[in-house]
């Protein structure tokens, strides 16, 4: 396997701060460990991306969010609006949760037509879409289905997991959405990812970014406690 600096690593990780307890203190200390650590983007809640934005102005790091989080069942106009607030706000890329339920009940069109609302909001600002399926719910037939409409939907990523549901990343599902979309797609594994083993591991089986929120520890090559 491929040797991996911890620099290259860092420039691969979204370092997630998304738990509902989180203050704006929180947010400001987590903006200068991803400076001090040259991540590649602090993903925060909606109502955290102008202090990020303000945070960590100056640097290399980007502001992403979350839209449609954690269940993905907001209508369409509401995760558009979310999104076109977010972009106002600082965020350079968006991490959108599907409709699960709809993809679940045999409903793609919706599906499809609730990312393209998204996307259709991100891409005038040069904004990233980045979709989360939430796998752990899906059968790999149904993670390559996913990954398909994504792609039909103009996102730029497929993601596995908000780490917020059941199950995690595995390779299975990062072979599946490589096979599926590697190439034109970004695949970005999510939850789950407390060591710099299993980071590595996804980086040279092709993955393009890390959903993290353990940042200090896998860099250190320790192995966190924390469930994202």
């Amino acid at each position: 396997m491929k040797s991996y600096t911890v620099s290259e690593v860092a420039a691969t990780l979204d370092h997630a701060v998304l738990k509902p307890s989180l203050t704006d203190a929180d947010i400001e200390a987590n903006a200068k460990m991803c400076i001090a650590r040259g991540v590649k983007s602090l993903c925060v809640r909606p109502c955290d991306v102008a202090l990020a934005a303000k945070c960590l102005a100056g640097s290399d790091v980007l502001v992403s969010v979350v839209i449609g989080f954690p269940h993905g069942h907001h209508l369409p106009e509401v995760k558009a609006l979310e999104a076109g607030l977010a972009i106002r706000d600082g965020a350079r890329e968006l991490d959108m949760v599907m409709n699960i339920g709809k993809f679940l009940g045999g409903d793609h069109d919706a599906v499809r037509k609730d990312i393209e609302a998204v996307v259709a909001v991100a891409k005038p600002h040069g904004v990233l879409v980045k979709v989360i399926q939430e796998s752990g719910y899906l059968t790999l037939e149904q993670v390559a289905t996913a990954c398909l409409i994504t792609e039909e939907a103009g996102a730029d990523f497929v993601k596995t997991s908000t780490g917020f549901g059941p199950g995690s990343a595995t390779p299975e599902i990062i072979d599946v959405m490589l096979k599926t979309v590697g190439g034109r797609l970004g695949v970005k594994p999510s939850g789950g990812i407390r060591d710099w083993k299993t980071a590595t591991g996804y980086l040279a089986q092709g993955a393009n970014r890390l959903g993290v929120g353990s940042t200090e520890a896998i860099l250190a090559g320790a192995t966190a406690d924390d469930n994202y």
